[in-house]
């Protein structure tokens, strides 16, 4: 995501950002409109009846000898037409204030909805590259600051007919003091370009560092398990207080910037009306302005003091609107995509059988936010932040020729950083290959129709995610709704599969996962709600739950990113003897770190700084691969010493347990 710079001249911009918005919601904002405008001629017509009334009722009332022209039926009338005007008034003012709020609160779940789905259209590796923390921020902040003056702006279109209309009034009443009147609209204009100019760099610092605490505040809480068992709490509130001591800063000084110009908006039509009146006080003296026509500019001129503001709240707004536009847009209009072909997946009982061809693959390098380099360089007391040269991507896998054999598991083992886990996630797709190809059945995954893969191929990935729902609604995700739930063995060849799972199929899927035991047990079955994430279940019952959300799906490729390390050995061979008993059909592919995993395996293939060094039986490279050698024998020596600790603590708690019950 690498958004344009915010313009620094924002009334243009801003009102075109605006202008896209009021077509999105025309209807809202068209009635939004009209009651503004309903509101605009009731005020100015209030004004011109003010001026009418004190003209033909209220001084011929106080003035000696004309008293007893004015009857009663003349103050219930004048009454009367105040009291209708008023009435229309306070309709549009509720029309108004209504419907702009509805077109607000319309255009920012629009937006929403649209970044939403532009995230989930996105590739794995953009993600990769933009953090979490910075598109919750766009999807929340950025959208309500985008659209935040829609709910002012018909109050600012209501105010320019008030304007003409009051304007166009006072000049008729006396050209001289409309005149005067008259002046002070320019002069608010004037006053509030001024302050968009002062204001635009400061919200945009603003937004941006309000993108930055949430990144920090969703980095903490998705890390708090880590942050709690290292005692890291002081030193992540330390960094929170940081980006929050930031954004308070940048508030204050977008703050004090408005304090500074709203008393001269505030005073500029009260100085107005008191210019009018003394000009009007001495024309009245001399004869040559009515009293009557006095009292209704200066009225008129009273009443343009407040709503004459809400162009200046609209202006006030736009840097904001723009800001957060081009944050939205950036998005939006993010080229980044994943092609999809044309071509069908077979839909076929055999086993699949992937292969890689000259695999190539970088990972992605971070985007910095594209703010960072000039919000804080303008800011008093800091300094100008260098240029940052970008970082070069990181290669993690070369070269890589791989054959599959369909309906064996073949085991991935390396060490760390060898590439392994990204392997795993290119034989389905997560990303795409910075080079070369990955086939399934021969086919370059990129030529299959969307949804192809997901139909034929399951990941189960080493970091589990369990949504906060039912057993059931966790390991049918997505089939309830009658998605394509893969080829079975009675599947017609060509015709993709589209069916709602069954309870049995549930049942059946946690049978061959080793979890329908404690889901037995669970108080509501496969009605039982698991928590937020799982809370409820342990590491290795979340494991065999996503690993039944993928075999209820019978997968014809079943890809183990090292998706069994949290059970224990007898369950995981449980498991994976039952995938070859099960008569899926299925080829699996498993990143392992335990011997048990691998001795499991048909094949195992060794990658070392990502490439495949040797490949075969866990017998032959044991014999020839010093490397995998010294592999396997460190995961051995991490087995026993797990083994020994947790031998230790049981014989301390059971050592415990019986000193406890001599004593008593």
């Amino acid at each position: 995501m690498s958004p344009p710079a915010t313009p620094r001249g924002t009334f243009l911009p801003g009102l075109v950002v605006l202008a896209r918005g009021a077509r999105e919601e025309r209807r809202l904002f068209a009635w939004a409109v009209l009651g503004s405008v309903v509101y605009g001629v009731g005020t100015a017509g209030s004004g011109w009846m003010v001026g009418r009334v004190t003209e033909r009722v209220v001084v011929p009332a106080l003035t000696p000898g004309s008293a007893e022209r004015v009857t009663t039926g003349d103050v219930w009338l004048a009454g009367a037409a105040l009291l209708a005007i008023t009435v229309v008034t306070v309709g549009g003012v509720l029309v108004r204030r209504i419907l702009a709020g509805a077109t607000m609160y319309a255009l920012q779940a629009r937006y929403r909805r649209a970044l939403v789905r532009r995230y989930l259209d996105l590739p794995l590796s953009w993600h990769h590259a933009h953090p979490a923390g910075r598109l919750l921020a766009t999807a929340a902040s950025d959208v309500e600051a985008t659209w935040q003056a829609m709910a002012i702006l018909p109050f600012a279109l209501g105010v320019v007919v008030l304007i003409a209309v009051a304007g166009a009034a006072m000049v008729a009443a006396d050209p001289v003091l409309g005149g005067i009147g008259l002046v002070v609209v320019p002069a608010l204009v004037v006053a509030n370009a001024a302050y968009s100019r002062a204001m635009s760099p400061k919200v945009r610092r603003v937004q941006r560092l309000r993108g930055e605490v949430s990144a920090v505040a969703h980095e903490s809480f998705e890390g708090a398990l880590v942050v709690k068992t290292l005692g890291l709490a002081g030193g992540e509130v330390a960094r929170f207080a940081e980006e929050s001591g930031r954004l308070r800063d940048a508030n204050v000084a977008a703050g004090r910037t408005r304090g500074a110009f709203d008393p001269v908006i505030e005073a500029l039509p009260q100085l107005g009306t008191l210019l009018v009146l003394a000009v009007g006080a001495a024309r009245a003296a001399g004869g040559a302005a009515d009293v009557g026509d006095i009292v209704q500019v200066a009225y008129m001129l009273s009443l343009l003091a407040f709503p004459v503001r809400a162009i200046g709240w609209t202006l006030a707004e736009l840097p904001r609107t723009v800001a957060g536009d081009a944050r939205l847009q950036a998005v939006l209009r993010e080229s980044a995509a994943t092609p999809w072909g044309a071509r069908r997946a077979a839909r076929v009982a055999d086993p699949a059988a992937p292969s890689t061809r000259g695999l190539e693959h970088h990972h992605p390098v971070p985007v910095p936010d594209p703010d960072d380099e000039d919000d804080d360089a303008g800011d008093a007391g800091s300094a100008a932040r260098p240029a940052r040269a970008p970082r070069p991507p990181r290669p993690v896998l070369s070269g890589v020729d791989l054959d599959v054999t369909p309906g064996t598991t073949t085991a991935l083992v390396g060490g760390t950083g060898s590439g392994k886990s990204t392997l795993a996630g290119l034989l389905v797709r997560l990303v795409d290959p910075t080079s070369g190809q990955v086939l399934l059945d021969g086919v370059d995954v990129r030529e299959l129709a969307e949804g192809e893969l997901a139909g034929v191929a399951a990941l189960v990935p080493q970091s589990t995610f369990v949504f906060d729902d039912t057993v059931r609604g966790n390991v049918a995700l997505g089939l309830e709704e009658g998605l394509d739930a893969g080829a079975g063995p009675s599947a017609d060849a060509g015709a993709p599969t589209s069916r709602r799972v069954s309870d049995e199929d549930v049942w059946a899927a946690l049978r061959l996962a080793q979890a329908d035991g404690f889901v037995a047990a669970l108080p509501e079955g496969l009605d039982t709600r698991v928590g937020e994430r799982g809370a409820s279940l342990s590491g290795g019952q979340r494991q065999r739950l996503a690993l039944a959300r993928a075999l209820v799906r019978r997968p014809r490729l079943l890809v183990l990113d090292d998706a069994t390390s949290a059970l224990d050995p007898a369950v995981e061979r449980a498991v994976l003897d039952g995938l070859g008993a099960s008569g899926l059909g299925t080829t699996v592919v498993v990143v392992a770190s335990r011997p048990a995993t691998i001795a499991l395996a048909d094949e195992v293939v060794h990658l070392e700084r990502g490439r495949v060094v040797d490949r075969g039986t866990a017998a032959e490279l044991l014999e020839r691969d010093e490397g995998y050698r010294d592999l396997v024998s460190a995961y051995a020596r991490a087995a026993r010493e797990r083994a020994a600790a947790r031998s230790s603590v049981t014989s301390s708690a059971s050592s415990t347990g019986t000193g406890g019950g001599s004593t008593s």
